[in-house]
């Protein structure tokens, strides 16, 4: 059924792929395409983005300013966006995809103009907001919610790149105010922010399902959490160190062989195309979970976890500034 189709940093490396196999495969959805910087003339990203749109004029493309560090844009959206679908003039949602994403290595903390740790909300707390807004615009019997996983968000996998895995700290104020980063690990600890902000998204991945089950207006409306695969053409490759640049661009090299033989590494094309069937694809209707590209795959154990669930919630609430009347959601609660 066509729909609209909602997705954040539409001018990312992924998000490109995913515009060009939606535009291409699915021309019969709305696609609202938001990005900070609407301007092509003053944002090489932008263009290359409205360049893709632009081989498919018989497209329904709408492009939107959405900026995720402040918190005031995203209930600005929201709310536009809602009276569009309540007025009819775009469909109800069929899927949002929470792609928009930023990290911040080498370059230390950055903070939104929220006060809040960049990393976090721009990955997290502001789709969390995002999402809980929009649930009352999505189309009821087959909605979907798609969270960017990737490999980065396990703690108990080793990172090659980083000697600090991704955790929840046992004061989670220190994930929207952070301690000050010891000078020698400033890269770690940046790369450990971003891995725990992707262990966020899955964590309300995997906690959203169960409250969207329990309310009889929400229950068909799904969630997945998607690890696209590690992306050396990403533009996000150039925080890394020179080394790990280094090997990257010897493996974007390689991306025409290897892609024949391992999921570890994708091509922007590829990744973007599956996301585009596990946000859009009939195959993939009612699934949830986890995935790493389009296969079902096992999260982080402490995902899983209800109390932390409950505990990630209630912090992503306060420091959103939720309130009961901004969402439909009723199981929206617990924890609280």
């Amino acid at each position: 059924m066509p729909g609209t189709v909602v997705i954040t940093g539409a001018n990312g490396s992924l998000a490109l792929g995913f515009v060009e196999a939606l535009l291409s495969g699915y021309p019969q959805h709305t696609l609202i395409a938001t990005v900070r910087n609407a301007s092509p003339e003053k944002d090489p990203n932008t263009a290359e983005l409205m360049k893709i749109i632009s081989k498919y004029p018989k497209s329904q493309v709408i492009v939107e300013v959405l900026d995720l560090g402040q918190l005031a844009s995203v209930r600005n959206f929201a709310q536009r966006l809602a009276g569009q679908v309540l007025s009819k003039k775009i469909p109800r949602i069929s899927a949002i995809v929470c792609n928009a994403a930023t990290l911040s290595l080498e370059a230390g903390q950055k903070f939104t103009s929220d006060g809040y740790e960049a990393t976090f909300q721009v990955c997290h707390l502001s789709h969390y907001l995002l999402v809980l807004k929009l649930l009352e615009s999505m189309n009821p019997t087959s909605g979907r919610i798609v969270m960017l996983g990737s490999i980065t968000h396990y703690p108990e996998k080793s990172n090659p790149v980083s000697s600090l895995s991704p955790c929840f700290p046992e004061n989670l104020e220190e994930l929207v105010k952070p301690t000050p980063d010891p000078q020698s690990l400033v890269h770690d600890r940046g790369f450990q922010r971003y891995g725990t902000a992707k262990l966020a998204n899955v964590t309300f991945a995997l906690d959203l399902n169960e409250r969207l089950k329990r309310d009889p207006r929400l229950s068909n409306v799904t969630v997945t959490a998607m690890d696209p695969g590690g992306l050396p053409a990403s533009r996000a490759q150039a925080e890394q160190k020179k080394s790990t640049k280094r090997i990257m661009a010897t493996i974007k090299i390689l991306m025409p062989i290897l892609k024949h033989v391992t999921t570890a590494f994708r091509t922007t094309e590829d990744a973007g195309r599956e996301l585009v069937t596990v946000s859009v694809d009939p195959t993939f209707q009612g699934k949830r979970g986890y995935l790493v590209g389009q296969k079902e795959d096992t999260p982080a154990a402490v995902s899983k976890n209800v109390k932390m669930q409950e505990n990630l919630w209630a912090a992503c609430w306060r420091w959103s500034g939720m309130k009961p009347e901004e969402t439909i959601l009723q199981d929206y609660a617990r924890g609280l």
